[in-house]
């Protein structure tokens, strides 16, 4: 069996069931966002679990695509102490390994994008989150409501599958094939 089975099997999901996540689960996933690398070890983030069926309804309004967030059981708000390029590459670090952590579980979840600005602003605002803290993506939490969660509607218009690797890797200088 591949040692990568779990990172390929990822599936975003943006429905949930009503199942309660387990605190142990919970707590493993946070640690697995504790213990993600990031630049000169400054682990330049907080993280605020949403579970108010309010406060994520309200939070789903905030950005074009977060919507999932108002049926997840829960959310998680990755809140940066940065807001540059570092901050950035971290972000995306932290988000990484909290989906494949809930994901060994069992449990799904979403990338839900907080913007425009008006948009961050009232997200920290309903999370009471300090003016020098940034807030740009929120992950949707929550047990796949079916095994239709995990499949990719026929008319999304989002390509399916993967780039072949011969077309995607190249070797010495870019453009160079193996």
């Amino acid at each position: 069996m591949s040692e990568t089975k779990l990172i390929k099997s990822l599936r975003a999901v943006r429905q949930f069931s009503d199942r309660d996540i387990p605190d142990d689960v919970l707590r493993d996933v946070l640690e697995a966002g504790r213990w993600t690398g990031s630049s000169k070890n400054t682990q330049p983030w907080d993280l605020v679990v949403v579970t108010n069926r309010d406060t994520l309804a309200a939070l789903a309004k905030c950005g074009q695509f977060a919507g999932h967030l108002a049926g997840a059981k829960l959310a998680l708000a990755l809140v940066m102490r940065g807001d540059d390029a570092w901050s950035g590459m971290d972000e995306g670090r932290l988000m990484q390994n909290l989906m494949l952590a809930a994901w060994a579980h069992g449990v799904g979840s979403c990338i839900g994008s907080i913007y425009p600005k008006r948009n961050q602003r009232r997200a920290r605002q309903l999370l009471g989150i300090p003016e020098n803290r940034y807030l740009r993506t929120m992950l949707s939490i929550g047990y796949p409501a079916s095994p239709d969660a995990l499949r990719l509607p026929p008319n999304a218009g989002i390509p399916r599958g993967r780039r072949p690797l011969d077309e995607l890797v190249s070797w010495e200088k870019f453009g160079t094939k193996g």
